[in-house]
């Protein structure tokens, strides 16, 4: 007997089918689970996504269970010390951005911006369901969302790392035609 149909990305590993299963594309609203996300994709960041997702806990771990406020607190000797950390990406400029992007976030939380209403109320506050057929790697909504997210102090938010967040956070819908999640 053969399992449900699913997007072809998924096929290779069972945590990828997992992911692709349970997470991926499921329409997530939590700013810190949002914020969490983003910075996971721009850790992709010229990398297989199995690569992250297979690191994800050591994430959690290394950056305080992805805290903003205790993320915003780390410095220079937490950098060296995350540059030796295994269980992560080790690249400097993604972790910097990863404590950085925990400062814009909580600049627009004092600001009374919730970072959830900031990402949904780009995409009109409901899912952009895709075609089922092309799946763009940026559109003209995340050029427009990585501009405003760069202006709002985050790095690694290009419109690439945008389209592929939109896409994991359920924001667009873009598992293929045949797939069951479709």
């Amino acid at each position: 007997m053969t399992g449900p149909h699913r997007c072809r990305w998924c096929e290779s590993d069972p945590l990828l089918r997992d992911y692709h299963d349970t997470e991926w594309g499921v329409p997530e609203r939590d700013s810190r689970a949002l914020w969490e996300l983003l910075n996971l994709e721009g850790a992709q960041a010229g990398l297989a996504w199995i690569t992250v997702l297979r690191k994800r806990e050591g994430y959690r771990r290394a950056f305080a269970g992805f805290d903003p406020e205790k993320v915003a607190q780390f410095g220079p000797a937490d950098v060296e010390r995350l540059m030796g950390d295994a269980g992560i990406i080790r690249a400097r400029a993604k972790i910097e951005a990863t404590i950085g992007n925990a400062r814009a976030y909580l600049t627009m939380k004092a600001a009374g911006e919730d970072f959830s209403a900031f990402a949904w109320g780009m995409v009109g506050g409901q899912t952009i369901q895709g075609d089922g057929v092309t799946v763009h790697a940026k559109t003209e909504l995340s050029e427009a969302m990585s501009k405003a997210l760069k202006k709002k102090g985050f790095k690694f938010v290009g419109p690439v790392i945008v389209q592929s967040w939109m896409q994991a956070a359920g924001m667009v819908n873009d598992h293929a035609k045949a797939c069951f999640r479709h």
